[in-house]
């Protein structure tokens, strides 16, 4: 029997690999690959934050969200270098502030501040939609005519 935390761990990876593939059609194999490669990065560096911020280890965490964040850079810099619908400061801006509230989840879970945990879960969910329309509006105006 399986346990849900490595279940669950194996979709959010999963989804990482879905999202690389969903851009393969307009970037390229290679592109779906990168963004792939940096998607899975941010979901490993993403648990490390959490491992330090349970054990309470100040120094460990902000070591980890300093690379959580030179990751989400290096994801603007390659998504804005693939569409000029994209600009970077833009895509800096979203992708920091998805570290903020995903880290702000983790910190009310740890915490078993529930209330917290379920606004941070909203506003997690309402931003990560906002990612998404963001990213598909921009391969729209890139692509129109595959759009038809």
């Amino acid at each position: 029997m399986s346990t849900p935390a490595p279940d669950a761990a194996a979709q959010l990876i999963q989804n990482q690999e879905d999202i690389g593939n969903a851009i393969k059609p307009y970037y390229g194999d290679e592109a779906g690959a990168k963004l792939t490669a940096l998607l899975k990065s941010h979901v490993n560096l993403a648990a490390g934050v959490v491992m330090a911020a349970k054990g309470n280890d100040t120094t460990r965490r902000k070591s980890a969200q300093a690379m959580r964040t030179a990751n989400a850079d290096s994801m603007a810099d390659f998504l804005a270098g693939n569409n000029p619908n994209w600009p970077k400061h833009a895509l800096t801006d979203m992708l920091h502030e998805h570290l903020r509230v995903t880290t702000d989840e983790a910190v009310a879970r740890i915490k078993k501040d529930h209330a917290a945990d379920v606004k941070a879960y909203d506003s997690i969910h309402q931003q990560t939609m906002m990612m998404a329309d963001t990213l598909s509006s921009g391969i729209i105006k890139q692509f129109p005519d595959k759009f038809k």
